[in-house]
């Protein structure tokens, strides 16, 4: 009897891989990039929302954080990183 190609028992395994690769690295990288591009351009004045829901207007831009004016005379410091997502530019 002839035994079957060792390569085709693979063939499932690769198959499975390139979808997941398609389905969920590759966009997730993708949108790790544009969180990297948007934290690398937040300037004074943006309006931001933060990862724990917290909207606020950028006051300071520092190094690897913000200061963030979410009322008239409350400022908190947050990582950059923290920056969900940015509302508009005023």
């Amino acid at each position: 009897m002839n035994q079957p190609n060792p390569l085709i028992n693979l063939f499932p395994l690769i198959f499975i891989f390139l979808i997941f690769y398609f389905l969920v690295i590759r966009p997730q990288k993708a949108k790790q990039r544009e969180h990297q591009r948007m934290v690398s351009e937040l300037k004074k004045n943006d309006e931001v929302v933060t990862i724990g829901g917290i909207h606020g207007v950028i006051v300071n831009v520092k190094e690897k954080t913000v200061v963030l004016r979410v009322d008239d005379n409350t400022r908190i410091e947050v990582e950059k990183t923290a920056i969900a997502q940015l509302k508009s530019h005023v």
